[in-house]
């Protein structure tokens, strides 16, 4: 995976992922989710990880009307197509996800953890598990 920046987006998997999200929508979500939480899934690898954070970016973008964290301008006009709530259900799903991201079973901390950007790379994600909290 290559990684630019902190951000939720600033990364090829995320990058990826917008693509998805805007093929099969609320379904690529919701997989991204199940995928880091699958109890058959010993360690998150950094690309299902981050594929996680961005669905968790959409998701908090969606849930709370604010999109300045989504860049990509396709991206904000799917989430400005859905029905205010829509995406609610999946709110604890994401916010499990994001515990399990951040977790010692995962590969990002591990990268994040004593570079440059770690400390905001983490506090995007305390940020997003208190949006989804």
């Amino acid at each position: 995976m290559n990684t630019w920046g902190t951000a939720a987006f600033d990364n090829d998997a995320a990058k990826m992922f917008i693509g998805e999200v805007l093929e099969d929508g609320a379904f690529a979500l919701q997989e991204a989710f199940e995928v880091v939480l699958d109890p058959d899934t010993d360690f998150v690898a950094e690309e299902e990880g981050a594929r996680a954070v961005a669905a968790a970016e959409t998701l908090a973008a969606h849930l709370s009307g604010d999109t300045a964290t989504i860049f990509d301008a396709a991206l904000r006009d799917w989430l400005s197509g859905l029905q205010t709530g829509e995406l609610e259900p999946m709110r604890e799903l994401a916010n499990e996800a994001l515990g399990r991201v951040a977790g010692p079973d995962s590969d990002l901390p591990e990268f994040w953890t004593n570079t440059e950007g770690g400390e905001v790379w983490f506090g995007n994600v305390a940020r997003l598990r208190e949006v989804l909290g």
